[in-house]
């Protein structure tokens, strides 16, 4: 019989199936990775339960649980339970703090199911402190660089080379620009959050000798970096990424037009390429007070132009004008302020292969 827990790193480190007890209102708020939310009580029924212990007490409330989650209802959950029991045999259960509700779910499952299966002590709220606690941590004593540089230069792709990265833009699912929004959503905040913190504490049970991040503003489309790893990024040492400008607007049409089309196309069918086309359009709209009245007039001319183009014969060449436009008259001027802002912490500057290079000997040299 295997007991109950408070191992809330070896959980994370180790991927452990855990079933999730809290309403799905709660679960859709923030949860972890892969787990799988399978309620005692639904919204309605916590609701109810929730208002009667407010005021009539605890135990009032427990007793109308039970009057409400009984027959089929029941048998229903409690097979459902058995179910990812039987699927997970090394996973948890949990609930907010690790009382009541795990508590009945893992009676019911002993005395209606005959199966042992343990708790995660101190619940959902315990593990999110914990994994908190780990990001504040390593936002302050761990060895982190950025990688800074023109739109366009491929510091994703930088990230994608080394071990140690971390990419913030692939846990907020979105580029991180005006342009940036895929075509799925983004998770919510707190889930974003724990995904980032499991990423830290994975790379610190491997031993990362460096964290590198792309250096991002505050928020990744609607994430919000946490303000301790953003307020390290404003100090942290940068490498800068250098490309040519014809690379640069080769690279954005591949990311921005051809692939994100298909992302589109792929997610909705038919419909797809009048959602990217819609995003697209929304996107320069975003910064259309910056670009000033006549700008954003013409870059809008130019883009429902190449937009045409593409609808009717597949072309993406006329999506290369507003994209070196936009560079040119947006972008550039902004990340060159941003470089001579920053030019004291700037350790590198290059091309990828270079950038990359000198990321990995920086590691090989630097202590942990």
């Amino acid at each position: 019989m295997r007991h109950d827990t408070a191992d809330y790193r070896q959980l994370f480190l180790d991927d452990v199936p855990m079933m999730d007890a809290r309403a799905p209102v709660e679960f859709s708020k923030g949860a972890f990775p892969g787990v799988v939310n399978l309620p005692l009580m639904n919204d309605i029924e916590r609701q109810k339960v929730g208002t009667c212990y407010k005021q009539h007490g605890q135990q009032a409330a427990i007793e109308l649980g039970h009057r409400l989650v009984t027959g089929k209802v029941k048998a229903e959950r409690i097979e459902a339970w058995a179910a990812f029991a039987r699927a997970n045999p090394h996973g948890y259960i949990y609930c907010f703090r690790g009382g009541l509700r795990s508590q009945l779910v893992q009676q019911w499952l002993k005395s209606e199911a005959g199966i042992d299966y343990p708790r995660v002590t101190g619940g959902y709220k315990a593990m999110r402190h914990f994994l908190l606690e780990t990001l504040e941590h390593a936002a302050d004593h761990s060895n982190f660089i950025l990688v800074g540089g023109m739109t366009g230069t491929g510091k994703t792709e930088v990230l994608a080379r080394l071990d140690d990265s971390v990419d913030l833009e692939h846990i907020a699912n979105h580029r991180g620009s005006s342009f940036g929004k895929r075509a799925t959503p983004q998770p919510a905040q707190i889930d974003f959050e724990n995904m980032l913190a499991i990423r830290l504490l994975k790379m610190q049970a491997a031993g990362a000798r460096q964290y590198v991040l792309e250096d991002e503003a505050r928020l990744v489309g609607r994430c919000s970096i946490p303000l301790p790893l953003y307020q390290g990024m404003q100090r942290y040492p940068l490498v800068w990424l250098e490309d040519s400008l014809e690379s640069r607007v080769e690279r954005i049409l591949r990311d921005y037009v051809i692939d994100l089309c298909a992302e589109f196309v792929a997610e909705e069918g038919e419909g797809g390429f009048a959602s990217f086309s819609e995003s697209l359009r929304q996107s320069l709209v975003n910064i259309s007070k910056r670009l000033g009245g006549e700008g954003y007039k013409r870059l809008a001319a130019i883009m429902d132009q190449a937009l045409a183009e593409q609808a009717s014969s597949g072309a993406v060449d006329l999506h290369r004008e507003w994209i070196e436009a936009l560079l040119n008259q947006y972008y550039d001027p902004m990340y060159a302020y941003q470089r001579e802002n920053k030019a004291s912490r700037i350790e590198f500057a290059g091309e990828q292969n270079a950038v990359v290079e000198f990321l990995q000997a920086r590691a090989a040299k630097d202590p942990m």
